[in-house]
């Protein structure tokens, strides 16, 4: 095992210090090197010893969490998680979190049933993970050990099936995979799209309840309207959907239109929505007529999905490394033989419009 991510927990509730001291410090490759109760106090535990990870709250006294955020990464950046109960509504004050360098947005820990404390515990340690690989920390990144069973696509949807269907249809439809600097990486992508651009769904990692502002977010800046998707929503031109956090999205079709399922189901790929879900249905109900992009994100989610794709003909697109946050995802998918393209970031919006038109 290499080196220890060492973290830093910075919250004014000492009950959530402690719950998230307690879930870092059950994994072997993570130590927590100290706690704060608000940004002064952090600051000078930093004096003592530097770490690789902050958790960061928002709602803090004497300073709060964005202060502290922006002169971090002005004078002395490091990879900060923000774990806050704002993000549980998708506050926007968690957009200028990511805006300021933030690298991820959790929720906080709560009471609840074993399930739900086991994949917060699994969401809240993948996400300091991800911040120590992302490319803003200066050291070099420390290897993720995966510490669970990890359950792919199955349990959403049986592998294979036919792609060949009694309405034939010419329309293409764009399934898009992001998770760590995934929501900048979205944005970039989706603005630069035309107003008739193929239908498109998203899976990004990210929590309950965010994606729907996410969603008004984009929408606000897009050419394209951009929603949060519901169960049985058409994919239509000019449109994109993004799968609800904590939901699973699938492809359908029915005859020539395509819409989709949204669904609950267990953690797949260590996470729910997933990219392998969305990257699995895309092979079964398009084929052909799909395009596949793998943004970045650490991990392996839609790597698995997304040769699949590309075995039934649809035409994938990886983002390169030199313009990921963390290069995990579009790596993995490299490594499984499923990708077609390796592109900058911006690059990616002209390549979808240039192959779907073609």
């Amino acid at each position: 095992m290499g080196r220890q991510i060492r973290v830093l927990v910075v919250d004014d509730s000492a009950l959530v210090r402690q719950t998230l001291i307690d879930i870092l410090q059950s994994e072997p490759d993570i130590q927590v090197v100290g706690s704060a109760v608000d940004p002064l106090a952090a600051a000078e535990k930093m004096r003592e010893v530097v770490p690789d990870v902050i958790t960061l709250d928002i709602e803090m006294p004497r300073m709060d969490g964005l202060t502290f955020l922006r002169k971090l990464m002005t004078q002395h950046p490091i990879p900060v998680v923000i774990c806050s109960s704002l993000a549980i509504d998708g506050d926007e004050t968690t957009f200028k979190a990511l805006e300021y360098g933030a690298v991820e947005i959790i929720t906080k820990p709560k009471v609840g049933t074993k399930q739900f404390l086991e994949e917060s515990r699994i969401r809240i340690c993948d996400a300091v993970r991800a911040a120590a690989q992302a490319k803003i920390r200066p050291l070099s990144a420390t290897a993720p050990i995966k510490v669970s069973p990890k359950l792919d696509a199955d349990v959403m949807l049986a592998k294979g099936g036919p792609t060949n269907f009694n309405f034939r249809t010419t329309e293409k439809v764009v399934l898009v995979g992001a998770s760590t600097g995934g929501t900048e990486a979205l944005q970039a992508l989706l603005t630069s799209l035309p107003m008739d651009s193929p239908g498109i769904c998203v899976v990004q990692h990210m929590p309950e309840h965010f994606t729907a502002a996410f969603a008004k977010r984009l929408n606000g800046l897009c050419r394209i309207s951009v929603k949060e998707a519901q169960d049985n929503d058409t994919v239509l031109r000019g449109q994109a959907l993004i799968a609800p956090g904590s939901k699973h999205m699938l492809l359908k079709r029915s005859g020539a239109r395509y819409h989709v399922e949204v669904k609950d189901g267990p953690l797949v790929s260590r996470h729910r929505p997933s990219v392998d879900v969305l990257f699995r249905s895309g092979a079964r109900y398009a084929g052909k007529n799909a395009v596949g992009v793998i943004m970045t994100g650490m991990g392996d989610d839609g790597a698995k999905g997304m040769r699949e794709m590309f075995d039934t003909g649809a035409y994938t697109i990886a983002q390169d490394e030199s313009s990921c946050v963390v290069f995990g995802m579009p790596q993995e998918a490299i490594k499984h033989g499923g990708v077609h393209k390796v592109l900058h970031l911006r690059d990616i919006a002209g390549e979808v419009v240039r192959y779907c038109r073609d």
